[in-house]
């Protein structure tokens, strides 16, 4: 669950659902602590959000007309959001400098920023993430700063 402060008078509780087939997202829209509106998205192939629960707080904000949701939604989403990625991605490469010659070393070191920075915004790390060897933590590591830039 996670709960999104608008103003003094509105938030937004967020949840994420199993469901017979796949999962849903379910967001609560709260005016001093009374529930107004809710709106629900089911999902079997879910496509990338940046952060996670834009696309149920959009709709519950079309339902309800509630201008303040969607610039909410945009204020999240603007290019500070693209800044801090990027901010992410400029800190986990230091690691270069402080680990250079230590594959293994660096690796952890990005490992640790992205976690410190993107965990709770859609990062998820393979379950196999300590089983596959550095050379291709490296590869996947790379991919991800490269994608971050962008």
């Amino acid at each position: 669950m996670e709960t999104f402060k608008i103003n003094k008078k509105l938030q937004v509780v967020c949840e994420r659902k199993r469901t017979r087939t796949a999962f849903k997202h379910e967001a609560t829209l709260l005016e001093n602590g009374r529930e107004i509106a809710k709106a629900k998205i089911c999902y079997q192939n879910r496509t990338w959000e940046r952060f996670e629960f834009d696309s149920v707080i959009k709709k519950l904000a079309d339902e309800t007309g509630e201008k303040k949701l969607l610039k909410f939604i945009k204020d999240r989403t603007s290019d500070s959001g693209t800044e801090h990625l990027k901010r992410v991605a400029k800190i986990a490469e230091i690691g270069k400098v402080f680990y250079e010659g230590n594959q293994k070393a660096e690796n952890d070191w990005k490992i640790k920023i992205l976690k410190a920075g993107l965990e709770n915004k859609g990062l998820i790390i393979p379950n196999d993430w300590d089983e596959l060897s550095e050379d291709e933590k490296e590869k996947r590591l790379n991919g991800v700063m490269k994608a971050l830039k962008e």
